[in-house]
C-alpha cells in the first residue's frame, strides 16, 4: 500500500529541479573544436531563447525566493527524514527508481526540500477558516486500528472469510495466506491511520470505516493490491472537531496543495514579496505564469 512513485518523487509542478548556473562572461569558451568554439554568452543567448532554459531559469527564482522567506522553517534534519521514508520504502529499488525518474540522490533531495519549503509558504500565506474546517470535519474519521489479509484472489479471501466466521484465527490465518509481507507475521497489523491519510487505497479505508470494533469485513475488499479481509481492533468514537483540529488542518493544507490554482497564487505572493527584478529585456516574462492576473 505504497504510494506511487510519481506522487512521492513529484515536486510541486511549478517549482521543477533547482539546477546551478555558470554566470555568463563575454567570449570564454564553453566548448572548443576544430575551427571553432562555443562561447559563454553564444550559450546563454541560445539557453534563454528555449523553453528549457526558461523553465530552468524560473525554477531557480522560485526556489531562491522561497528559500529566502522560508529557509528557516525547513530543516536538513526534515529533507534527511523525508529522503529516508523513501528510501525505506522502496529498499533495494530506490536508487533504480532514482535513475528511472532521471534524479540523483542530491536533485532528489533538492525536490524534497522544495516540496517543504512550498508547505511553509502555503501554511504561511494561506490561513485556514472556521467554515473550512467545519466543512472537513463533517467527512473526517479519527484514527483506527485494523488487521488486514491480502491474497490476489477473490475466491481465496471468501474462504478467509468462511473460516474465520467459523472460528478461525485471524493471526493464524494472516501468516498462512497474507501475501503483505510487512505485516503477515505480526497478525496482519497495519499502523494507525484515519481519512487524511494519501498511503492507503480509497476502497480500503472506505470499508474499514464501516466497522465497528471486532467486526470483519463480510465480502472481499478489492483495491489494487488484491483482495482484503479487514478486521477492526479499535474504531474509537469521532470525538470534537477541537480534538482534531491539528489533522483537520493538515488534511485542508494536503487538499491546498494539490490545486495548482492554490499553488499559482502562492508562488505569486513569494515571488511579489521577493520584489525580483529581471535585468535581460528578453527574460522579462520568464515569470508570467506566476505574475500575470
Amino acid at each position: 500500500m505504497k504510494k506511487t512513485w510519481k506522487k512521492a518523487a513529484t515536486v510541486l509542478a511549478f517549482a521543477g529541479i533547482a539546477l546551478s548556473a555558470t554566470a555568463c562572461s563575454g567570449g570564454k569558451a564553453v566548448v572548443t573544436y576544430k575551427g571553432g568554439k562555443i562561447t559563454e554568452s553564444q550559450y546563454y543567448n541560445k539557453m534563454k531563447e528555449s523553453q528549457a532554459g526558461q523553465s530552468t531559469l524560473a525554477s531557480m527564482i522560485v526556489s531562491d525566493a522561497l528559500e529566502s522567506q522560508y529557509g528557516k522553517d525547513v530543516t536538513q534534519k526534515q529533507v534527511d527524514k523525508e529522503y529516508n521514508k523513501y528510501k525505506k520504502q522502496y529498499g533495494s529499488q530506490f536508487d533504480s527508481v532514482l535513475e528511472q525518474n532521471g534524479m540523483t540522490a542530491s536533485t532528489f533531495k533538492d525536490n524534497l526540500k522544495t516540496n517543504l519549503l512550498t508547505e511553509a509558504a502555503l501554511k504561511h500565506i494561506k490561513k485556514i477558516t472556521p467554515a473550512q474546517e467545519k466543512k472537513a470535519w463533517k467527512n473526517y474519521q479519527p484514527e483506527v486500528t485494523v488487521q488486514h489479509i491480502l491474497v490476489s484472489k477473490k475466491s481465496t479471501a471468501e474462504d478467509i472469510i468462511k473460516q474465520l466466521k467459523d472460528g478461525g484465527d485471524f493471526k493464524k490465518l494472516a501468516k498462512k495466506y497474507s501475501t503483505d509481507t510487512a505485516t503477515k507475521n505480526d497478525a496482519g497489523k497495519l499502523p494507525a491511520f484515519d481519512s487524511t491519510d494519501s498511503t492507503l487505497d480509497s476502497s480500503f479505508k472506505t470499508a474499514a470505516f464501516k466497522l465497528k470494533t471486532g467486526e470483519i469485513t463480510t465480502t472481499p475488499v478489492k483495491t489494487q493490491y488484491g483482495y482484503h479481509v479487514i478486521k477492526m481492533i479499535k474504531h474509537p468514537a469521532k470525538g470534537t472537531l477541537k480534538e482534531h483540529k491539528k489533522q483537520i488542518d493538515n488534511q485542508i493544507y494536503q487538499s491546498m496543495s494539490e490545486d495548482q490554482s492554490v499553488l499559482r497564487s502562492v508562488i505569486a505572493t513569494v515571488l511579489k514579496r521577493a520584489d525580483v527584478s529581471i535585468k535581460d529585456n528578453d527574460l522579462q516574462n520568464v515569470l508570467s505564469q506566476y505574475v500575470s492576473s
